[in-house]
């Protein structure tokens, strides 16, 4: 019958001071405290009296008493005389501390222990005990009779007896024995109590609580309310007790309780139906021996561990399945009843919740909550009551929080045989078992560090189960909803996992320091069997040594494996990671079998019962692995041959047992005489083993039959009977499995598997308290990581609520912190695949539909936040999750809900205007009050522009207004953009990791798609140019990385740029993005200046009409750029580019003036020109000169510059002569330099305009003259005269004679230009030129072209102007000659004579010449002088 519970408040006690004489004073100033004492025993001796009075019987004797003067009673005189004394104590020469309490309890303990007392009477004498005690006048500090006066109150209340008149009065009665039971443990005086008083205390009480079954139900929960409470205030003082003589080999017992019938309070049949309470207790089971006077001295000392250690054993004995008879709760849930084992097991958690750490410093109990609790606990576990498991569950979570390093493998093993085999339904659990297993594990998940401890005691631990591995998949296969709706037990299982995983990001906070995680590759061979550890509370050790078993115990799991597959290969690859050695030996091959879970029991079988001579060796040190000291031989054949699977044949089976037989008979000989003995038993064991559970065989072997098969086995001699019916009885109850069921998924726990758990209880390693601090959790989250994505997901898909929801998105928070914190960026990247397809923005639908959708469905919205603040916090650990992130935003971009700042660089902050940007809309800026405001709003100007369009889709239509859902709807799709914060993923990309970044660039450039295909269609172009402006952004967000994203960026550019043939969007942003990039980057960026110019000349490829387009801006873009960087600009490279790009603006209408601009602010006074841009600025130059776009003076202005030019190349040259060595070589470059000037001029001299033509030829003369400082070798000027001078002057001629005049006009003047400048220059460098080898040839050019000129022909007559010039220029270069003794009658060079050939073309020029510059004198002088060297 079962007993609900009664929750019975304590009664509350008044506080006392402590007066002098050390009893308590009420704290109000009331009387002293004799006069309250005596009060007190006064009316509760009146209160007694009364109530004999009334009883007929007693009543009676005081009638008779008065009338025949009969002596009165003893009890009556006793209480008479107490009320006489009372008010005599107390005073100052008697104060109540000197007097013994006996004196004034006795008389209350006599009516109690009388049997001549009803049960009323009875009743008011134990309030008066009740009220003494409760009062706390019992002071141990006195010392005077308190002891005994306690034993004395304790003993007669544990056996009180009285008259039986009714029901309802005994069980009056019954509960005040109950109240002052739990009085005395309350007192101050219960110090003084033994540890048999305790005992007998607790047993007495219980006793009441069984009997109470047939009471009424006040009674029945009173009794177990006060039991709960006597547990609660043992267990409370656990901690202030000393172990004492805890750990004496006596064990004193409580009576044990015999659940099939009635007990405790005996009805003693007295002729008149009395009652009393018989105590069978601890006393009456000592004996008189040496121990037992030991254990009665321990009894009887002051009450401590002793009678902790009872009481607890006692109430684990309530629990136990097989002292009751083998009932298991898993099996017979109908029969067995669940109330004491639940009223039990409520008192065992207090006890522990009380008990706390204490619990650890004694070791008896300590050793029974580590064996016969767990072992209980285990059992009741599978308990088809929800009540009694989760009671369970509750005791086992207490005990890990206080004890669990003292309860490594009890955990483990209660974790594989109950949770993990209740939690899930395949196993027979019942939905009510799923859910409070599940509300277990979940508790216990949300320890902090509990995962942590799974993972580094068993996952890591060679010989233990992957508990967190086994945990984690529970959890995470839990909480998917396969086919079902959501469900609370999907919920349940999602806060475990989401409570381990925040657990996880909470250990990061904690995180100061990491340790770096060594290399876990095995050198060489050592025991994998024997690792061990230095310090286990040290994490610089014990993390490098849980991190070095998990290497081992995965590098087995992958070489059991093999050896499933192959046993000859799985050994070959242990020996090549090195867990085996290279010559294998028979105890690492042992080991292996014995400590790697995975393998195959029928090839380990297989291996270990071969004959070969190396496989005998490991089957004897297989055996040697097993520890069967004072085992009995059924359990020890048991735990042998569940390692492996028995095999079939008889020789194989001969020499396995033969091994286990040797291995037994050395540790556990008992009464067995040899190995012999043990095999033949053995033998014997495992063929009634077959008879017995094999359904083939019809006549099963009887105890006689196994008795008779076993005789004279012993060394010649018979074994014990009782032996073998034990070894009898225990096989046909309970099967050794020899063939184990490969996959078998829970194991129960049996007697054999439990002695085995507590023999390696004390071999195993300690248990590793972790710290707060992530040391493996990236071992850990690298495991769970995958499946716990995919819970969450599949529970965020299937909720509803938001409470649910927000739980998942702190889930995946806490993921993506771990990830990014760890470096997972395989994990992140699936995370945020997997939270980007519930935004729903990458679903295709209607504008409108989607952006009020978006508004309605919070999930969506929840999953943008997430998505977004994930790429803000953790956007370093991103990598192709970045092509998911772009087509949200693209999909918000095209809905017109991006802010304009998302494509901005951070310098454009304060120049970019809110509506700069078409396209989008400064989110932030809008609000509902905006909507009527925008009578024609752009089909991409924001959300309130998108949202307006309802309001003016036709304007021959009345508007729609919005409803209220719908304003609210976009109210929240603006505010979930506001809190993405979608701009500070691209103005601060400078933060991001390398890789993150150049991610995020390529992810752009795929987004952004091929632009052959871009022009198809203006959405995907948008997409495009959007996609550019954020490549763009993030290049100049990133100008000190930009060797990291430059090749992209340059690529991608242009592709765009090349693969265009018209004109677009796209080609406008690639072009001046480019133009901009290289604006903002040259002045940062002097390494990379030559590759960013050098890319300008993508614009030189645009197509024709594309370029003609944009010419005049990209003209203003690339001034801008000279203007700012020109002087960053050094090499030759650079300004290529650049003077190129200004080049051909010279015949652009809108262009040229710009152009010409920038060419000015070049070369004007030399500024910025340097022998690296000079010819190409000349080259530039002259290309505006030639233009006739525009006005003619900037032609001018443009020769002017080529010739101010001479002046900077006249200062290098100066500086050359002062450079030294080097001089020589530099000096060539002057000489280029000028000659590339002089030849551009020369082409400019052919200019059909007059002025410019005139204008050339001057300045032309001004470089071949004005060269003052610079140095130009003759052979340089010989070139000049033959490239430049004399081809001018022949072209020109050419022009005068065969073009038309009205293309060449005055070409007269232009002649007499090129003839003076023929003149200056050549007399000019005369004498340079008369060193030349090559002089003659040179001098004859310029004759023939004077003569030429003379007889030149325009317009059919010949010029009167050269007919005058000519002759006197010709003259004044004679005269310069001869003055120079260049020109003489003798003169004869290169075999030539240089007098006959001028007076040869003279002569033909102007024939009196010879005389007025040789007058007949002088020739005379030479003629004689001739004749004279003659003869």
């Amino acid at each position: 019958m079962g007993f609900a519970r009664l929750e019975i408040n304590p009664i509350e006690e008044e506080s006392y001071d402590v007066a002098e004489d050390g009893w308590k004073a009420p704290a109000s100033g009331a009387p002293a405290a004799r006069a309250d004492l005596a009060c007190v025993i006064c009316s509760e001796v009146s209160a007694v009296l009364a109530v004999m009075r009334r009883n007929v019987r007693w009543g009676g004797r005081y009638a008779s008493a008065a009338d025949d003067h009969i002596i009165e009673h003893s009890l009556i005189l006793s209480l008479k005389l107490l009320r006489r004394q009372v008010f005599s104590c107390g005073d100052g020469r008697r104060p109540w501390s000197t007097i013994d309490p006996s004196v004034y309890i006795r008389p209350f303990v006599d009516i109690v222990r009388s049997d001549e007392t009803g049960a009323p009477i009875t009743s008011v004498a134990l309030s008066s005990l009740y009220k003494i005690l409760t009062l706390d006048f019992l002071d141990p500090a006195s010392g005077t009779g308190v002891a005994d006066a306690m034993h004395l109150v304790v003993e007669a209340v544990t056996s009180c007896r009285f008259e039986v008149t009714d029901s309802a009065s005994e069980e009056a009665v019954l509960m005040k024995i109950l109240q002052v039971l739990h009085a005395i443990m309350r007192s101050r005086a219960s110090a003084v109590l033994s540890n048999q008083h305790v005992c007998t205390i607790v047993n007495t009480c219980y006793r009441v609580v069984h009997q109470a079954a047939t009471k009424g139900e006040l009674l029945q929960r009173f009794s177990r309310h006060i039991m709960h409470e006597l547990v609660r205030c043992i267990f409370s003082h656990l901690a202030d007790v000393q172990d004492g003589d805890a750990s004496s080999s006596l064990k004193p017992k409580i009576s044990a309780v015999d659940m099939d019938q009635a007990f405790g309070i005996a009805q003693v049949e007295n002729g008149n139906g009395s009652v009393k309470l018989e105590n069978k207790g601890v006393g009456d089971e000592i004996g008189t021996g040496p121990e037992q006077k030991h254990g009665m001295k321990i009894m009887v000392e002051p009450y401590g561990v002793p009678c902790v250690v009872e009481i607890f054993h006692f109430l684990c004995s309530l629990i136990n399945v097989q002292d009751q008879g083998g009932r298991s709760p898993a099996t017979n849930q109908v029969a067995f009843d669940e109330d004491v084992p639940l009223f039990a097991l409520s008192m065992i958690n207090s006890a522990v919740e009380l008990g706390g750490p204490s619990i650890s410093k004694h070791p008896k109990l300590l050793s029974l909550i580590q064996d016969e609790l767990f072992r209980n606990l285990i059992q009741f576990g599978l308990s088809m009551s929800p009540v009694i498991l989760s009671t369970v569950c509750s005791i086992v979570l207490n005990l890990y929080r206080h004890l669990r390093t003292k309860l490594k493998l009890q955990v483990e093993a209660f974790f594989s045989c109950v949770i993990l085999r209740l939690a899930q339904s395949r196993y027979g659990a019942s939905y009510q078992q799923q859910e409070v297993a599940m509300e277990a594990l979940v508790d216990f998940c949300r320890q902090k560090n509990f995962m942590a401890e799974m993972y580094a005691n068993f996952d890591c631990d060679i010989t233990c189960s992957n508990m967190f591995e086994e945990l984690a998949n529970l959890l995470s296969k839990s909480a998917f909803p396969i086919n079902c709706p959501l469900s609370s037990m999907h919920v349940l299982a999602l806060d475990g996992l989401i409570a381990v995983i925040e657990g996880m990001a909470d250990r990061i906070g904690n995180a100061s320091t990491s340790l770096e995680p060594s290399s876990l590759e095995l050198q060489e061979y050592s025991p994998f069997w024997a690792v061990r550890c230095e310090d286990y509370s040290a994490p610089e050790y014990w993390v490098k040594f849980v991190r070095r078993r998990k290497y081992i115990k995965r590098r087995l799991m992958i070489g059991a494996d093999h050896f499933n597959r192959d046993p000859k290969k799985g050994l070959e690859f242990l020996q090549g990671t090195h867990l085996l050695p290279e010559k294998l030996d028979p105890q690492s091959v042992a080991c292996f079998f014995r400590f790697t879970a995975g393998l195959d029991k029928n090839l380990v079988g297989d291996f270990l019962g071969n004959h070969d001579e190396f496989c005998v060796q490991v089957l004897h040190e297989f055996a040697w692995t097993f520890d069967f000291q004072d085992m009995n031989l059924d359990t020890a054949l048991r735990l042998f041959l569940e390692t492996f699977r028995l095999p079939g044949e008889s020789q194989k089976i001969q020499r396995v047992l033969e091994a286990f037989s040797e291995r037994y008979y050395e540790q556990s000989p008992q009464i067995l005489v040899d190995k012999d003995a043990a095999l033949v038993l053995a033998y014997s064991l495992i063929m009634l083993n077959t008879d017995q559970h094999n359904v083939q065989v019809k006549k099963k072997m009887t105890e006689e039959d196994f008795i008779r098969n076993n005789r004279h086995i012993n060394g010649g001699n018979d074994l014990p009977r009782e032996f073998l019916t034990e070894l009898y009885y225990s096989i046909c109850r309970n099967e050794i499995r020899t063939a184990p069921e490969q996959g078998f998924g829970f194991m129960e726990m049996s007697p054999s598997r439990w002695i085995d758990l507590m023999r390696k209880s004390k071999k195993t390693s300690p248990y590793i308290v972790c710290d707060p601090l992530p040391y493996l959790d990236r071992d850990m989250f690298a495991i769970m990581s995958g499946p716990t994505i995919a819970a969450i997901s599949v529970v965020f898909d299937y909720a509803e609520h938001e409470e649910v929801l927000s739980t998942c998105v702190d889930g995946f928070l806490a993921v993506a912190k771990i990830s990014a914190y760890h470096h997972l960026e395989d994990v992140l990247d699936d995370l945020v695949v997997s939270l980007c397809k519930f935004t729903t923005l990458l679903n295709s639908s209607f504008v409108e539909e989607t952006v009020t959708a978006f508004g309605d469905d919070i999930k969506a919205r929840l999953a943008t936040e997430a998505v977004f603040s994930i790429a803000n916090r953790y956007g370093d650990c991103i990598r192709t999750g970045w092509r998911n992130i772009l087509d949200c935003i693209l999909r918000l971009h095209k809905l017109g809900l991006l802010p304009a700042r998302v494509a901005s660089d951070a310098t454009d902050d304060s120049e970019l205007p809110a509506d700069s940007v078409p396209g989008k809309s400064v989110t932030s800026s809008l609000s509902i009050s905006h909507i009527h405001s925008m009578s024609h709003p752009r089909r991409s100007s924001g959300l309130m522009g998108r949202f307006s369009q309802l309001l003016s889709l036709d304007t021959e239509e009345p508007r729609l207004q919005p409803s209220e859902q719908q304003l609210a709807a976009h109210q929240r799709t603006l505010q979930t953009i506001q809190k993405c914060r979608i701009d500070s993923i691209f103005i601060e990309s400078k933060f991001l990791h390398a890789d993150s970044l150049m991610q995020i660039a390529r992810a752009l450039i795929w987004a952004a798609g091929r632009p052959q295909k871009v022009s198809n269609s203006p959405d995907d172009e948008d997409t495009a140019v959007f996609c550019l402006e954020l490549l763009i952004a993030i290049t100049l967000n990133n100008r000190d990385r930009i060797g990291l994203l430059w090749q992209g960026v340059y690529e991608h550019i242009a592709n765009i740029v090349q693969s265009t043939m018209l004109r677009c969007a796209l080609v406008e942003k690639a072009v001046f993005g480019l133009l901009k990039i290289c604006q903002r980057l040259l002045p940062y960026k002097e390494n990379l200046t030559d590759e960013l110019l050098l890319s300008l000349q993508l614009v030189l490829k645009l197509d024709a009409r594309v370029a003609d387009a944009y010419c005049e801006n990209i003209t203003q873009e690339v001034t801008r750029l000279v203007k700012a960087n020109a002087a960053h600009i050094k090499s030759q490279i650079g300004w290529r580019s650049i003077t190129s790009l200004l080049s051909i603006t010279a015949r652009h209408p809108e262009a040229s003036e710009v152009g010409f601009e920038a060419i000015l602010f070049i070369m004007s006074e030399g500024a910025h020109l340097s022998p690296a841009n000079y010819v190409l600025c000349i080259e530039a130059a002259r290309q505006f000169a030639e233009s006739r776009v525009g006005l003619t003076d900037r032609a001018v202005r443009a020769l002017d510059l080529m010739t101010e030019s001479m002046n900077c190349i006249a200062r290098w040259s100066n500086e050359i002569r002062e450079g030294g060595a080097e001089a020589e070589k530099n000096s060539e470059g002057i000489k280029e330099m000028w000659l590339r000037l002089v030849q551009s001029l020369r082409k400019i001299c052919l200019d059909q305009r007059e002025e410019i033509r005139n204008h050339a030829v001057v300045s032309l003369q001004r470089c071949l003259v004005d060269i003052d400082g610079v140095c130009i070798p003759p052979s340089t000027w010989s070139q000049a005269f033959d490239v430049v001078i004399f081809d001018i002057l022949d072209d020109l001629l050419d022009c005068a004679q065969n073009q038309s005049q009205k293309e060449y006009r005055n070409m007269e003047g232009t002649l007499v230009q090129a003839v003076k400048l023929l003149s200056k220059v050549f007399m000019q460098q005369l004498q340079e030129l008369f060193g030349l080898s090559s002089f003659c040839k040179l001098w004859l050019g310029v004759l023939s072209r004077l003569e030429k000129y003379k007889k030149v022909k325009m317009r059919g007559k010949r010029s009167d102007k050269l007919q005058e010039l000519i002759p006197e220029l010709l003259k004044n270069i004679l005269i310069a000659m001869k003055s120079k003794g260049i020109l003489a009658k003798r003169s004869t060079i290169g075999g030539d004579s240089l007098w006959d050939l001028t007076w040869f073309h003279v002569n033909n020029i102007a024939p009196s010449l010879q005389g007025e510059v040789f007058p007949g004198e002088e020739t005379e002088q030479f003629r004689s002088g001739d004749q004279s060297d003659g003869q």
